[in-house]
């Protein structure tokens, strides 16, 4: 993948999300000011408290970086990095990560230091590496997007952090809350390939991280370096079963498992049968953030999209 480097002295507009992973807020503003400020480096943090500003917040920063030739920055985790990378694609601007998430599965994808100040500086000695984005109905997604089970987990993980406090411990424990309660079962229309199937499944997640996707031992992972998805359905099973795949993913071998079918796509559209319809809204979850789209989904990558600063040494996978 071609890289090049951002200008020395690009001001750097940075989408601080206040309510994003277990670090203080303010701690972490000033951790930020405190680097760019030693070296001199024009900034701007454009503070968010309330998520729902999030598109508009990164919509300005994208406008005065444009007119200043600027660097966009988010700070926060997957779902703030994918809202303000949403805006950012398309728009001739470079995109810089400070991760502050739970899992950071972008970053660490493309060797992002979680430690703000490192990350910090990462910005001002890193390279440009356009990197692809994944394409659901007008949104993009940089590490996944799944419907069925998947979203409902991660709503049911979002109302155990909110109780409990963001911790890998907590996410683990609302994901076996909510195989335990169950999940009804879609039938879905695929047309991939040139072929039209019909899948009966509880979820299907369509995944664009290698990081995350060799984690839980699925093989088509190696297929997002030459330029795909790779999507694995769950077939219809018991909620024992169901904790069994959830161990099984825990241990790398997901992939292994029956119960699971996984492919590659470059595009894929599909429709949910009800009754025996197409047509109708279903609930989408893209890069942790659920939502609700109107079907059919078309699914599709994006090569080279977006614009990344990503460590100067860094291998070029």
């Amino acid at each position: 993948m071609p890289q090049s480097s951002p200008s020395a002295d690009a001001p750097l507009f940075i989408v601080l999300n206040a309510g994003s992973g277990s670090s203080d807020a303010e701690r972490t503003r000033e951790t930020i000011e405190s680097v760019l400020s030693g070296v001199g480096r024009a900034h701007r943090i454009l503070y968010v408290e309330d998520a729902r500003r999030l598109h508009t917040v990164a919509w300005q920063a994208v406008q005065e970086a444009r007119i200043q030739k600027g660097i966009v920055v988010a700070a926060g985790g997957d779902g703030t990095i994918n809202a303000v990378a949403q805006v950012v694609v398309g728009s001739g601007v470079a995109f810089g990560v400070l991760p502050q998430g739970t899992f950071n599965y972008f970053s660490r994808e493309y060797g992002i230091p979680a430690d703000t100040a490192e990350a910090t500086r990462l910005l001002l000695t890193g390279r440009i590496r356009r990197v692809q984005v994944g394409w659901v109905n007008e949104r993009i997604f940089l590490v996944n997007a799944s419907l069925g089970l998947y979203p409902a987990l991660l709503e049911n993980r979002e109302e155990w952090k909110q109780q409990f406090g963001r911790s890998r411990i907590v996410a683990l424990w609302a994901g076996l809350a909510t195989l335990l309660r169950g999940h009804r079962r879609m039938t879905l229309e695929m047309e991939h390939a040139g072929r039209l199937q019909t899948l009966h499944t509880s979820t299907l997640f369509v995944g664009n991280n290698r990081l995350q996707l060799e984690q839980i031992g699925i093989a088509e992972a190696a297929a997002l370096d030459e330029g795909r998805l790779a999507a694995l359905a769950l077939r219809p099973t018991g909620r024992l079963a169901m904790l069994w795949l959830l161990a099984r993913g825990a241990f790398g071998r997901l992939g292994d498992a029956d119960e699971v079918q996984s492919f590659s796509f470059e595009t894929l559209r599909l429709s949910v049968l009800r009754r025996g319809r197409r047509g109708g809204r279903i609930k989408i979850a893209t890069d942790g953030e659920v939502g609700w789209m109107r079907t059919p989904l078309e699914f599709r990558v994006i090569p080279d999209a977006l614009p990344l600063i990503v460590p100067a040494d860094g291998a070029d996978g």
